[in-house]
């Protein structure tokens, strides 16, 4: 039996949004860049504005590269998407289940997170609060943490990719709005007085129910691919 589901719910690109948005990676890199501005900014007004170009940058960056993304696969013969729509579930799911791992072991084995090597660059680009510097901090960011955010995002893409149209284009937007969210609303949280060791604590404390969630989400976006591969469920 097949289904036609048109576009992915928007409640499956919310919740892969909420789920991607709350990853250890995207987060840490931004406590890094508020506690550096701390420390070499007294202004909050300028540290707020820094950290929103910052923000805007990863925004764009991701929008940009998800847009390409969902056009080009638009592209592809059925035939072939159906073969690319397999491996992408399969690689989702791998994913999936290496996030659920670091759930019951984190940071044993291979996980996905930023490698030291970008790590420290990362740590290195901070340094610099000229806008042009925040701008490609931002673009740097969003590249080289696509192994820890880039599967449900991929996933997102490839759906979207089926029918490919302006409501297409306003859900992947949507999706990278609610991505940054979370970033949003710690910045202001450390602009109204809450302590960034605070929200550190929270990330280090809660991250392994991060992972947990992302993998669970991953497993289920992968499954969905599969079936959309296998003509169970038809988004055309």
């Amino acid at each position: 039996m097949v289904v036609d589901a048109g576009l992915p719910a928007i409640g499956t690109v919310l919740l892969a949004a909420a789920v991607d948005s709350i990853n250890p990676c995207a987060i840490g890199v931004l406590i890094l860049l508020v506690s550096t501005l701390m420390a070499s900014v007294k202004d909050k007004g300028k540290m707020v504005k820094v950290g929103l170009i910052y923000i805007f940058a990863v925004y764009i960056t991701y929008f940009t590269a998800g847009l390409g993304l969902t056009a080009g696969l638009s592209l592809v013969p059925l035939w072939i998407a159906e073969y690319i729509s397999i491996g992408v579930a399969s690689v989702v799911i791998f994913f999936g289940l290496l996030e659920i791992k670091d759930y019951f072991w984190y940071g044993r084995g291979f996980s996905l997170m930023i490698s030291p090597e970008n790590a420290k660059r990362i740590h290195e680009l901070s340094q610099n609060v000229s806008v042009p510097g925040i701008l490609f901090l931002g673009a740097f960011v969003a590249a080289v943490e696509l192994p820890c955010t880039g599967g449900p995002y991929l996933a997102i893409t490839l759906l979207l990719s089926q029918n490919f149209n302006l409501t297409a284009v306003m859900l992947l937007a949507l999706y990278n709005f609610i991505f940054v969210l979370p970033l949003i609303i710690i910045l202001f949280a450390v602009f109204f007085g809450a302590r960034i060791q605070d929200i550190k604590m929270w990330k280090q404390k809660n991250r392994s129910y991060m992972r947990l969630l992302m993998g669970l989400i991953l497993i289920y976006l992968g499954w969905l691919l599969m079936l959309i591969a296998n003509g169970t469920i038809n988004l055309g």
